[in-house]
């Protein structure tokens, strides 16, 4: 490995050590490589990323090796780094990474970040998600063609309630629809805004789309992750690079793109460039944070058909309105009571 490269990044000098290593087998691009990306599309990275807290996925050995999650910052951190207190499902805290500067993300690049998994809040406001995330999860059995058929039926919806989304793929099969909000409500009426919105698709179009929680109610259908939304969950941020080898990039991209874009078009390779010819596609997305009262009319109107709450993941307290945590095929059944025998009535008669 060569010596480690410094860079001046947003006013502060970080090393990049072992520039040469290799991070993606089949391209062949190292981690200076790799910095460099973020550094190209930086001004699109920090429109959606700062002040986020995220969690790392860390490769030290490149896409090709073993990987950890880490949520807390390591020890010998430098001081300078701006971070927050963040918790699990079950309320352990621990000190997460703020992207306040691109310094910040080139850090964390450092230690073998690929992509990064960020909280739907800013570290100055946490009480207050400011993020709608519709994944478009392709379960066995579906294409991409079906989740590209979802997102149109999603933008379809918006459109009617008058919401603006915006759009990107997950870096591997998937889609996401984002929905920036102004930041009034936290994250469970978020996720009852996502619960509502994946129950309307699916009655939109049951033959394409499935809110169920249950795999084996599925069926070879998009699912609607609404819980995506729930509190304390992470997401694969925009512009974020996914662990592959060809080095494809969760794509932020315009509408007018949909039927065309393949889901690993848009790589490290690539992205930057286009970037630099058409501009970011949700350049425009905070300007205009949008109100979630049109998504919370139709979690009320669920509520008055008589709809529960969705099932939680199984790392979350019993939550009230919920039905019970339990597979349909697991569920016990009623006890079925045998009918009641009598003995037949007597003639009187002997033989």
């Amino acid at each position: 490995m060569s010596e480690g490269v410094e860079l001046e990044v947003a006013g502060r000098t970080v090393t990049v050590t072992s520039p040469d290593k290799v991070m993606f087998n089949t391209r062949g691009d190292t981690k200076l490589d790799l910095v460099r990306y973020y550094l190209a599309v930086g001004d699109a990275v920090m429109r959606q990323m700062h002040d986020r807290p995220v969690l790392l996925q860390r490769f030290p050995n490149g896409a090709h090796g073993s990987n950890f999650f880490q949520k807390r910052i390591p020890d010998g951190a430098p001081d300078w780094l701006h971070t927050t207190t963040v918790q699990t499902p079950n309320g352990t805290p621990s000190r997460a990474l703020v992207i306040a500067d691109l310094a910040h993300l080139v850090w964390a690049v450092n230690l073998g970040c690929l992509g990064f998994h960020s909280w739907p809040i800013r570290a100055t406001d946490p009480e207050h998600c400011d993020e709608l995330r519709i994944d478009l999860d392709p379960g066995p059995g579906t294409t991409y063609a079906m989740a590209v058929e979802t997102a149109h039926e999603t933008k379809r919806l918006l459109d009617h309630i008058g919401v603006t989304g915006f759009i990107k793929t997950s870096g591997n099969r998937g889609l996401h629809v984002y929905v920036r909000l102004a930041p009034t409500h936290d994250s469970v009426a978020v996720r009852s805004a996502a619960v509502a919105v994946a129950r309307e698709l699916a009655r939109r179009r049951p033959d394409l789309i499935t809110d169920s929680w249950w795999k084996e109610e599925r069926g070879a259908r998009i699912f609607i992750d609404f819980n995506q939304n729930a509190p304390h969950k992470t997401v694969f941020a925009p512009w974020s690079v996914r662990a592959l080898d060809h080095a494809p990039v969760s794509f932020p991209f315009p509408w007018a793109m949909l039927d065309t874009l393949q889901p690993h078009d848009m790589t490290i390779a690539t992205v930057p460039a286009w970037v630099a010819e058409h501009g970011d596609a949700w350049v425009a997305m905070n300007d205009s944070p949008q109100p979630i009262e049109p998504f919370l009319e139709m979690v009320r109107a669920d509520q008055a058909a008589g709809l529960p709450d969705a099932p939680w993941p199984p790392v979350y307290p019993k939550m009230a309105g919920e039905p019970p945590r339990v597979a349909p095929s697991r569920a016990k059944k009623p006890k079925q009571t045998a009918p009641k025998q009598t003995a037949p009535e007597q003639d009187g008669s002997t033989t």
